[in-house]
């Protein structure tokens, strides 16, 4: 059976980027969120395998959401996106809970070994 993938993004073309990675590796992709209360939303109606998050959001940030997300279920993995330069802020989700980190701009083969090792870490 596929694992789910939760993609939490505000920018379409991230998302667009990720579903693509994710089609293409036999990850069924169970929905997306445009922001950090899409993303608890979303989070507690599908309970995904996986989640990605994209720190920088309107409405709440991807911090805040990954928070609340392991509030709700301890076991969530949860993968921060972030763009260059935002290291301290990388640092603060991982704080938070969050299980590793991919950079962006997406290469498909390190989103998918971080996903996978992320995966292994949390069952």
């Amino acid at each position: 059976m596929a694992s789910k993938v939760l993609i939490v993004d505000d920018a379409v073309f991230m998302r667009n980027t990720l579903k693509e990675i994710f089609s293409s590796h036999e990850f069924e992709v169970a929905g997306e969120a445009s922001n950090g209360v899409e993303a608890v939303e979303k989070y507690k109606d599908l309970k995904p395998d996986i989640t990605t998050m994209d720190i920088v959001m309107p409405f709440k940030n991807g911090i805040q959401a990954t928070r609340e997300i392991l509030a709700e279920d301890p076991e969530a993995t949860i993968v921060i996106c972030s763009a260059l330069g935002q290291e301290s802020l990388v640092t603060e989700a991982i704080e938070a809970g969050a299980t590793d980190f991919i950079v962006k701009p997406f290469r498909a083969e390190n989103v998918m070994q971080v996903v996978k090792k992320a995966m292994a870490t949390r069952k």
